[in-house]
């Protein structure tokens, strides 16, 4: 049990005593056992981790919700107590100096705990709160999690939901709490939780079958007008492969429009532009109201993941936690239905 606390501890870098808020306390059965707590400190630490999150001050200040100078004056405070320089500054970035990576791998864990006890203490559904912001690709934004999102906020009542749809890599996790992407993982510094691998099919309007005709062999695509899509992770289309069981055939295909954003790119295949390559989440009303016709069937084995990421803490807060396994459990639910 804690006892009347001590005193204010006096610090160099105050203006006063009281701006410091540092207090020693005496635990009763203890004797001589002292603790200190200094709000500035860790104030300044989870500045830091914001600003490293997020590559620039200005970037960090949105997501704590100050002002770009609010985060300079923090981080200047945590350097100078510390006594070493923790970011490389330029006008538009900063960067980790050597000292702040190793700080930054430290403090990650020991606030990341700290989260998480008073998670513990909240009760899970009351520390499910706040503003979550999450960088998620288009595709499964607008088709799958969006039309399960009340009954997200219906059980956790207090979470508010910042939602940028993107498929890009670079800095994907600037500024956010969690992204999540289609594709092979590049987690880095990251950790990467796979939520599911989606088969990939090939599909074309009804119109367009009738008045081309219907490959029977992944060799007769060649022949036809496709839909192309862009990786985000290398710029170019797409390769077209056709999985049947442990045989891959490559398949060389002639295409006039590249998309990058598969909402388009579906449009197009039911207009009756082309033959579409697609992951099949999604696609179910069209396959089932005929605006799409599923082609090659029994060469549809070709699997491409759906992958989460967060920061690399020790244990992700909360929220993390609860819109990761939401996500899991809704994107399972919609590939068992298709």
């Amino acid at each position: 049990m804690l006892t009347q606390p001590r005193p204010l501890l006096k610090d160099h870098n105050s203006h006063n005593d009281n701006d410091k808020k540092s207090l020693l306390l005496t635990l009763d059965g203890c004797e001589g056992y002292t603790m200190s707590f200094d709000g500035r400190l860790l104030t300044g630490v989870s500045v830091f981790l914001a600003v490293a999150d997020a590559g620039n001050f200005a970037k960090a200040a949105d997501v704590l919700g100050v002002t770009p100078s609010g985060v300079s004056r923090s981080i200047g405070r945590l350097e100078t107590r510390m006594g070493v320089r923790l970011f490389d500054r330029t006008p538009r970035s900063v960067a980790l100096t050597e000292e702040g990576r190793l700080f930054r791998l430290q403090a990650l864990p020991l606030v990341a705990g700290l989260e998480e006890a008073a998670a513990m203490a909240a009760g899970s559904a009351a520390a499910v709160a706040g503003r979550l912001r999450v960088s998620i690709d288009p595709w499964f934004a607008r088709m799958v999690l969006a039309p399960e999102l009340p009954r997200l906020t219906e059980k956790y009542p207090n979470l508010r939901i910042d939602l940028m749809t993107t498929n890009a890599r670079d800095d994907m996790m600037s500024g956010f709490d969690v992204a999540v992407r289609f594709g092979s993982t590049s987690a880095g510094s990251l950790i990467a939780r796979k939520l599911l691998d989606i088969r990939v099919i090939t599909c074309a309007a009804p119109a367009y079958l009738e008045k081309f005709g219907e490959p029977t062999r992944p060799e007769d695509i060649e022949g036809y007008e496709v839909i192309l899509f862009r990786d985000p992770e290398t710029g170019r289309a797409f390769p077209w492969e056709f999985h049947r069981g442990g045989e891959i055939v490559s398949a060389k295909v002639d295409g006039r429009i590249i998309f990058d954003d598969p909402s388009a790119a579906i449009a197009a295949c039911i207009a009756g532009q082309g033959i579409f390559q697609s992951l099949e989440i999604g696609l179910d009303p069209w396959l089932k109201s005929g605006g799409l016709r599923q082609i090659l069937k029994d060469w549809s084995d070709e699997h491409y993941p759906l992958y989460a990421y967060h920061p690399a803490r020790h244990l992700p807060p909360a929220k993390v936690r609860a819109f990761l396994d939401f996500v899991q459990q809704i994107a399972k639910e919609k590939a068992r239905q298709g």
